[in-house]
């Protein structure tokens, strides 16, 4: 036999095998992913329900930025439908449209991943004080040998894509619904009364202390050189001043020193005296 020729018979045979295998594959494949989000289905339900917000988290749109996607119908619910094409072979082409919306329970789309046409969908449960949101797709291969063999590697294309767009969603419900925290302002309330903290004053110079600049003032009573002592209950000496400030306050300058009392010369002794008592 001619080598051609059992290559060919090879050939058939492997395909009869495939072929064989193929009836035992199932007709129907469903891929599915799910994540806990924190919030709760209301939340949840509208970023599913108006495929306007698809391109905020499709998993085409993290893996192409120059995915161009096109809108029709109305913007949400039944009827709703979105279009996209890519330059990478990968993402092809490809459309989804509303068929069926339960409000914040499921939504039911009509989907074409390049020309494999299924059937998907978002569900909504609760789950503890958040939401479990799974989307699923399914597909029908019919009696097709080759297309329940392309459905048994539907998994491994699907899978991770989905994966990636519901984290993606979590992420964004979740940062949507966290509080903004406001800058603090200090706000006057009536009576003139202010919030903000009182900046402290500068400290007073302490009891006695002379400020820069200014001349001691000597305490009441107390001589400077070349002054005699008054005695007890003699007026005050002429041109001098006292001052008297209340304790505790301080003058804007301090008072002229007073002045200098020269002592009275002694009286000199009479000569003529002196000669008369002599003689």
């Amino acid at each position: 036999m001619r080598p051609m020729m059992r290559l060919v018979l090879g050939l058939i045979v492997l395909v009869g095998i495939l072929a064989a295998v193929a009836v035992g594959l199932p007709a129907h494949v469903t891929v599915a992913r799910s994540v806990v989000i924190n919030a709760p289905e209301s939340a949840v339900f509208p970023y599913v329900n108006n495929l306007h917000r698809f391109g905020d988290w499709s998993p085409w749109k993290l893996r192409d930025p120059q995915l161009v996607v096109t809108y029709g119908g109305p913007e949400e619910g039944k009827g709703a439908q979105i279009q996209w094409t890519s330059q990478k072979p990968s993402i092809g082409t490809g459309s989804m449209a509303i068929s069926n919306s339960d409000p914040n329970r499921s939504v039911e789309l009509a989907v074409n991943f390049n020309t494999l046409e299924g059937t998907s969908l978002f569900d909504i449960a609760p789950s503890g004080s958040g939401s479990k949101l799974t989307w699923s797709f399914g597909y029908d291969t019919g009696s097709s040998p080759l297309k329940r063999w392309k459905a048994l590697m539907l998994d491994g294309f699907i899978g991770a894509e989905y994966r990636a767009g519901l984290d993606k969603l979590k992420e964004k419900i979740e940062a949507d619904r966290r509080p903004t925290m406001a800058p603090t302002v200090g706000v006057t309330p009536p009576g003139g009364v202010s919030t903000q903290p009182e900046q402290p004053s500068a400290a007073l110079p302490p009891a006695g202390a002379v400020p820069q600049g200014a001349t001691a003032q000597p305490p009441t009573g107390a001589t400077t050189p070349g002054q005699a002592a008054a005695p007890a209950g003699a007026p005050a000496a002429a041109g001098s001043q006292t001052a008297s400030t209340p304790s505790g306050t301080q003058t804007d300058a301090a008072p002229p020193p007073p002045e200098a009392v020269t002592p009275a010369p002694a009286p000199k002794p009479a000569k003529k005296r002196r000669k008369a008592n002599q003689r």
